[in-house]
């Protein structure tokens, strides 16, 4: 079987090499000069564990090839990012997924199958892509096969995910979703789940809104219980207690290229009735705000305060830094006049110090990503260097009274310090 993958980035890369891996001939395509020099030269351009290795695999024996142009083949699965539109309800933007389908069609031919990963909203299949290749004379699920197979992975464990976890189907026929289920059971050894297009699209969109709106939760519990002098942490801890209910950690904001964009997907099409929603998606994009706030708080009355960020990517031991609150705290901080330094081990431009350096002469330390080399630092080593050793721990990673020259900081003790 030879698949052309229209999208190299977190999502498209692994699935071309996944596919490749089985024995598929496999073209990966990108519009990035930059991105196929780099996997050419023997590089990838992302960080995910296992993936480079395995690119290398897949290059050697012959399996995988890049360029900038589609080549003919048997399926062609389109993995390009879909962000917010700008607009007034931030719908899904899909000229590049458009634009990709545009882009194939001199290259296809009677029986072929298309399949778009990228995360769409509900009903674009049907509405939008579709009559791209009607127009070109297609008659889809009889001389052309066109489905929706969305991922569902967690970046750091994205190969392992691919493989095991399960796959929705979503044709626009049921012979569209037959096609595309082959295509798939290629190498997935979870189960398939096969159904229509426009119920595929919307149950990826609600599976990153079911966890969007319950951080939602989370956040505003921590500003309630900041505000009525309760540990926010101990209280969602003995909550937890009970047999069915899972509140999660409150943090500085929800970021990546699902959680805080797919929600909107479903609100745009229905801002009348989807109300929960887009409340979910206010209260974790004022996240931000709040620890900016809280910040200027505790140095409040400090001539010229030394701020240090920990983390500028959106999820621990990742480099993407896609929507990631981290950066846009960062920002904020930067714009009210603060001399903020930033470390991130996962970030080259951002890794030049060690943490120990960039601490020095410093007033507070602020924790915006959970990746494991932030909870393995020494920090009473750290309190020795900074002029005020003070840690606001935004995502709950420092145990409490482990280090005793810090004063920790956390969601659960905020607002004895503000």
């Amino acid at each position: 079987m030879k698949l052309c993958v229209i999208g190299l980035g977190y999502i498209g890369l692994p699935t071309a090499v996944m596919f490749a891996n089985s024995g598929c001939d496999v073209t990966g395509v990108d519009t990035s000069e930059k991105v196929i020099n780099i996997l050419e030269s023997g590089g990838v351009h992302i960080e995910e564990d296992g993936l480079n290795d395995i690119v290398r695999n897949c290059f050697d024996s012959g399996k995988l090839r890049v360029s900038t142009k589609p080549v003919a083949a048997d399926v062609y699965i389109i993995a390009v990012p879909t962000p917010n539109a700008c607009d007034k309800c931030l719908s899904c933007d899909i000229r590049m997924v458009i634009a990709a389908c545009k882009e194939i069609l001199p290259y296809l031919s009677k029986n072929n199958t298309v399949i778009v990963e990228s995360t769409v909203a509900p009903r674009t299949l049907e509405d939008y892509i579709k009559p791209v290749f009607e127009k070109a004379g297609y008659i889809i699920g009889k001389t052309l096969y066109l489905a929706h197979c969305p991922e569902r992975v967690l970046p750091g464990r994205i190969l392992y995910e691919m493989r095991y976890n399960n796959r929705i189907v979503g044709g626009i026929t049921k012979q569209c979703t037959e096609h595309a289920a082959k295509v798939y059971e290629t190498f997935v050894e979870g189960k398939i789940i096969k159904t229509d297009a426009k119920t595929a699209e919307i149950a990826k969109c609600m599976e990153n809104t079911y966890r969007d709106v319950n951080i939602a939760l989370a956040n505003e519990l921590a500003k309630v219980c900041g505000e009525l002098d309760i540990n926010c942490l101990e209280a969602i801890r003995i909550a937890n207690e009970h047999p069915r209910v899972n509140i999660l950690s409150p943090g500085p904001g929800v970021g990546g290229h699902c959680l805080a964009v797919d929600p909107y997907f479903i609100y745009s099409k229905m801002p009348n009735l989807a109300k929960l929603i887009k409340t979910g998606r206010d209260i974790n994009s004022t996240m931000p705000y709040y620890v900016v706030e809280k910040t200027v708080e505790l140095v409040e009355g400090i001539e010229k305060p030394k701020i240090v960020a920990f983390g500028v990517t959106y999820k621990g031991n990742i480099d993407d830094t896609r929507e990631s609150p981290a950066i846009k705290i960062i920002e904020l901080l930067k714009a009210d006049g603060f001399q903020v330094e930033v470390y991130d081990p996962h970030v080259r431009e951002k890794a030049k110090q060690t943490p120990y350096q960039i601490v020095k002469q410093s007033d507070l330390i602020l924790i915006l990503t959970d990746h494991d080399e932030f909870k393995e630092i020494d920090y009473n080593m750290v309190a020795g260097l900074m002029r005020r050793p003070y840690v606001f721990d935004t995502r709950n990673i420092i145990e409490d009274d482990v280090y005793s020259s810090i004063t920790l900081i956390n969601y659960g003790n905020l607002f004895e310090f503000v």
